[in-house]
């Protein structure tokens, strides 16, 4: 389900709107709110426009619109269509209702009021079963990019936090590579172990028979 919601200025990390959580909420999720501030600073103009980063029992999901970032923190299990339809509902609600003024605020929090819809979206979304339902008609209308929620990056808090893991589009490029090459490695080892096994498999098992025969000869 949903947890809780945070909505920040890309290029600053300024927070411009939050969902209110209560003290329960609070005090589960304190630690991935700090892990979604370390997020907001990775953050840069070639990071990936949308991410899921798996922190222990949640996932961290952000999307990056018109120079804001919308982030839901929402259990692991919560399907992620679900999650980036959310934030793209969130994104374009907040673009309609505030995006002229995005650049120019000062101070934290200038759009307290978005919580009204913010809390209004998430009740819709907090049910799976309820949310497939509400917002089917809109999940249609997602682009291809949003529909193929396997070509979203997936990453883990562990990497960005101990490894210094990017977020960057390059770094996202790399690792596919790395990966495609590791299948390609691995592939290869299987051809070669094949063509070995072809290659010696009559000699080994000629070499077998006459064992097998010694054995019957002379026993």
């Amino acid at each position: 389900m949903v947890k809780s919601t945070l909505v920040v200025r890309a290029s600053d990390a300024l927070p411009l709107a939050a969902s209110v959580d209560d003290e329960s909420t609070e005090q589960d999720l304190s630690e991935h709110k700090q892990q979604a501030k370390l997020i907001f600073r990775r953050i840069s103009p070639n990071s990936e426009p949308r991410c899921s980063i798996e922190s222990g029992q949640y996932t961290l999901h952000y999307l990056i619109a018109d120079n804001v970032i919308y982030l839901v923190i929402t259990d692991k299990s919560y399907p992620r269509k679900l999650a980036f339809s959310y934030l793209d509902e969130l994104s374009k609600e907040f673009q309609i209702s505030y995006g002229a003024k995005v650049d120019t605020v000062r101070k934290p929090y200038a759009f307290v009021g978005f919580d009204t819809f913010m809390s209004k979206t998430t009740r819709l979304y907090q049910d799976t079963r309820t949310a497939s339902a509400a917002g089917a008609g809109h999940l249609d209308k997602l682009n291809d990019e949003l529909q193929d929620v396997t070509r979203i990056m997936t990453k883990n808090m562990e990497e960005l936090l101990w490894r210094g893991d990017s977020l960057d589009r390059m770094s996202h490029l790399s690792t596919s590579l790395r990966s495609e090459s590791e299948k390609y490695r691995k592939a290869a080892r299987n051809i070669n172990f094949q063509a070995m096994l072809r290659q010696y498999a009559p000699i080994g098992g000629v070499v077998l028979l006459l064992i097998i025969l010694l054995w019957w000869r002379f026993s």
